[in-house]
């Protein structure tokens, strides 16, 4: 990765130099032309040079911002992997609320949480999805697909970076609160036919102007054909003045965010998954890259209407106007669809950040689950938030013959602990009928969907270091 990032800077320094060399020749040969020394035409050899050197200036640029993304990405996992991660990332703070039943205790937000140590999402989208799959519990079956999409996802490696470099920058983001509030501000009401009157009376206003600039049309017939669109534009114009600047304010935030949702989707949609969770998430994002890409367009025409010298004719063609009605016209018919899009991402990248601690942690297996008796049992049982050097483990067993524990021993000597790693495990089984049928190892457990990954399918027959709680 290193190396990587050496060759990308000084691919990006040598096209940085072979344009200034371009544009210097450029002007130079430009001086002599306008002297009459050389032909007008050296001027224009350095042109082309010049058009290939920025075209590759912008794409190793790229390279080199994706290069040290993924660079802090994977220092990042190295964190993980040595358990100095705690403080280093998202805290998911926002998502706490102060009435739920378990998060507060078994640390699942704020700094050193299960969300920090997950956290590996690349969207403020992608960030509610994973809280909300570690706060709220889903049905078992939902629970199962979601471990069977993990397993998928989590020899991904490459998908993985593909998510971290999406976006041009790293400061481009996607937050679902934007897009929510721009679905939920009121309306644009305009008449069915409107948006049509004013795309023919605008291309008819600037068909003539055109016809007068060449000359087919004498500068009075022009002043006397457009004097009556020009007076309805401006009629027009007053009565959506205050509406459009309106939904200008609620629509200039989302069309910052876009770009990042729509690779995302796009990314989505290019991948053939086998399990039926991510099956799912493709076919509810399907046709949504194009859909996003065209409000993208609307967006970013709606901003370039107020700058330079675009802003006079845009206001004597309406395109404001036009624009914010083309906009509410993409919410009429495509506003539910963005919901399920971002509730679709939000899943995926959630999936996403539980498959990579999959990855991380090869020795960690997925819980079984039984609907024959209520029980939860599992061997070599440590808190995942624990380093694996310092964590004492211990067995439990809650099952017919194994009703309850006292838990008993000095202070700080894990008591808590233990509670809390039974908690990551067995907490938010909506009917009990949720845990394993055969011993297994947990060491780790996150919800997938409440249930969580883990542990090693292993018998441990004794264990050397601090001693376990007594019970």
């Amino acid at each position: 990765m290193q190396v990587g990032i050496v060759q990308a800077r000084l691919h990006y320094n040598v096209a940085a130099v072979v344009l200034a060399i371009a544009v210097a020749l450029f002007l130079m040969l430009g001086f002599y032309a306008i002297r009459q020394q050389v032909s007008f035409w050296w001027p224009s050899v350095p042109i082309p040079v010049a058009a290939v050197s920025v075209r590759r200036y912008r794409q190793v640029r790229q390279s080199r911002f994706r290069m040290w993304r993924l660079k802090c990405f994977y220092e990042r996992a190295v964190q993980r992997i040595q358990g100095n991660w705690a403080g280093t990332g998202v805290t998911g703070e926002e998502f706490s609320d102060p009435d739920h039943v378990y998060a507060t205790d078994l640390n699942i937000l704020g700094e050193g949480s299960l969300f920090e140590l997950l956290c590996i999402v690349r969207t403020s989208i992608g960030q509610r999805g994973l809280a909300n799959y570690l706060l709220e519990a889903p049905v078992p079956e939902e629970t199962l697909l979601r471990q069977e999409a993990v397993r998928e996802l989590r020899g991904r490696a490459d998908l993985r970076e593909r998510v971290v470099s999406l976006g041009e920058f790293d400061f481009l983001e996607s937050k679902w609160s934007t897009f929510e509030e721009w679905l939920n501000s009121p309306a644009l009401w305009f008449a069915r036919h409107l948006p049509i009157l004013t795309a023919v009376t605008s291309a008819l206003l600037a068909g003539i102007v055109l016809a007068g600039l060449i000359g087919l049309i004498p500068w009075i017939n022009v002043a006397i054909w457009i004097s009556p669109l020009v007076a309805f534009h401006s009629v027009v114009g007053l009565i959506f003045r205050s509406r459009v600047n309106r939904m200008h304010a609620w629509v200039r935030p989302v069309s910052a965010e876009t770009q990042v949702l729509r690779e995302g989707l796009q990314l989505l949609e290019g991948e053939q998954f086998r399990s039926v969770k991510l099956r799912r998430l493709t076919d509810q994002v399907r046709n949504g890259t194009d859909s996003v890409r065209r409000l993208e367009r609307l967006l970013n025409a709606l901003n370039e209407r107020h700058k330079d010298w675009f802003y006079g004719p845009s206001l004597v063609l309406l395109a404001g106007t036009q624009l914010c009605m083309a906009i509410e016209l993409w919410r009429r018919e495509h506003g539910e669809s963005l919901r399920i899009w971002l509730h679709a991402w939000a899943e995926f990248e959630a999936l996403n950040a539980l498959a990579a601690y999959a990855y991380e942690n090869p020795d960690n297996t997925f819980p079984e689950f039984t609907s024959d008796e209520v029980c939860f049992e599992a061997q070599a049982l440590g808190h995942p938030l624990l380093s694996h050097t310092s964590c004492v483990v211990n067995d439990v067993e809650l099952n017919r013959k194994s009703r309850f524990y006292v838990v008993s021993g000095s202070n700080m000597s894990g008591k808590s602990t233990l509670l809390r790693a039974i908690g990551l495990n067995a907490v938010l089984a909506p009917g009990a009928r949720r845990c394993s049928s055969n011993v297994w190892t947990v060491r780790f457990c996150i919800a997938v969907g409440s249930r969580l990954l883990v542990e090693r399918k292993v018998q441990v027959p004794g264990r050397s270091g601090p001693a376990a709680p007594n019970y």
